[in-house]
């Protein structure tokens, strides 16, 4: 039997207005709620929590910590944004607050989300592909790239740092770098990048790319001859620069380097592993869960380094034994006030981790169950001293 024309405009708009629905339903995720701890009031009045979610999968997402009522929000962006298409991306790799705008890095989904750090609402997308992590700096914003497709490849571009504008929120430029750059500082007016080479594996790089701002050109490079496969980069107090090597996952183990940036020489091999570090009034925070491809297993640590004496004051900063359930320490944000330890645990990788948050003695406070893969904190409010 035919039908007339009328039943099929009317069969296709039933069928758009299901599929229209089924959509909606997909993006507009209300948050979860959790009372985990008191009200505190500092001039810090919270924190974003970034979860990259599995890869491939687009399950990144946004927490937030309320400090003014002691509650724990899970899975913000969609409700915020119940307007943005597939949801907030592939892969959060980084997040920070910058000129009241919050800035995360969106690694396989190819972009950096702006957004209103008072509300988490966006306010524009940058594309950048296959970027890493950013830095803000005066009127820019820089996101280091790998530049070529996400896959292991030994003939990959060499990457490079994108400049963001952040009146226009547009890319301005880019610099080559090394391969597979990573995390960036500055100090002055130079631009410090590490060097992975994670896509070139066994040939890992080993070098410090060091951008000048005002011209934003590469002028030096600095060779690590006995570090490579470089991640987390930071810069103390004296001008130092801290950098990560993560080894091989063989015979060469992960490392924490001091670097004096004006001979390019090491100050110190500290000699021990570093998945991430933090660093808050001379004092580094370090939390290692160093894999070996040949005992196929993870060696998980926490430490505390007196960055002035350059010496280990603390072999596991956690003292009342919680330690043993937290399984995978992922990421580690301190809080410049109240001096609060936060250790993200990314558990199995494919389900939801934890936010443990301890006292500056090392006494857990409180936990929370996160996003996949928790990682990366940024503070909201007056930083400033």
């Amino acid at each position: 039997m035919r039908l007339k024309p009328i039943c099929i405009l009317l069969s296709f708009v039933v069928a758009l207005f299901t599929l229209s629905s089924c959509e909606r339903e997909e993006i507009l995720i209300d948050s979860d709620a959790f009372e985990v701890t008191m009200p505190e009031f500092t001039d810090i009045d919270g924190f974003y929590l970034l979860n990259e979610g599995n890869m491939g999968e687009n399950k990144a997402s946004l927490d937030f910590f309320d400090y003014t009522k002691g509650v724990y929000y899970r899975n913000i962006y969609s409700e915020r944004n119940p307007n943005v298409v597939k949801d907030f991306g592939d892969v959060g790799n980084d997040l920070q607050i910058y000129g009241g705008r919050l800035y995360a890095v969106l690694n396989c989904s190819h972009k950096v989300e702006i957004m209103n750090a008072e509300n988490a609402v966006r306010i524009a997308k940058v594309d950048v592909p296959n970027c890493r992590y950013l830095l803000g700096h005066k009127e820019n914003v820089y996101v280091s790239s790998y530049v070529g497709p996400v896959q292991v490849d030994p003939t990959a571009p060499k990457g490079a740092v994108f400049q963001i504008d952040t009146l226009s929120m547009t890319v301005k430029g880019s610099v080559e770098v090394g391969y597979q750059p990573e995390e960036m500082t500055i100090i002055g007016n130079k631009l410090y990048v590490a060097n992975s080479g994670g896509y070139m594996a066994p040939d890992y790089d080993h070098t410090i790319s060091v951008i000048d701002l005002e011209t934003f050109s590469l002028i030096d490079v600095i060779v690590l001859d006995n570090a490579f496969n470089l991640h987390r980069l930071k810069h103390d107090s004296m001008g130092r620069l801290w950098v990560s090597s993560r080894g091989d996952y063989y015979d060469k183990h992960s490392t924490l380097l001091v670097i004096d940036p004006i001979s390019k020489s090491v100050v110190k091999d500290m000699q021990i592993p570093a998945s991430d570090l933090c660093i808050v009034d001379d004092i580094a925070y370090v939390i290692s869960n160093e894999w070996s491809n040949i005992s196929g297993d993870e060696a998980v640590s926490y430490a505390k380094i007196d960055v002035k004496t350059l010496s280990v004051i603390d072999d596991n900063f956690i003292k009342d034994g919680t330690e043993v359930t937290i399984k995978r320490p992922y990421g580690i944000m301190v809080n410049p006030i109240t001096k609060d330890i936060y250790v993200c645990d990314a558990k199995m990788y494919v389900i939801s981790g934890t936010l443990f948050c301890y006292s500056k003695d090392g006494v857990l406070k409180w936990k929370q169950k996160t996003g996949d893969i928790p990682s990366r904190i940024a503070f909201k409010g007056n930083l400033k001293k």
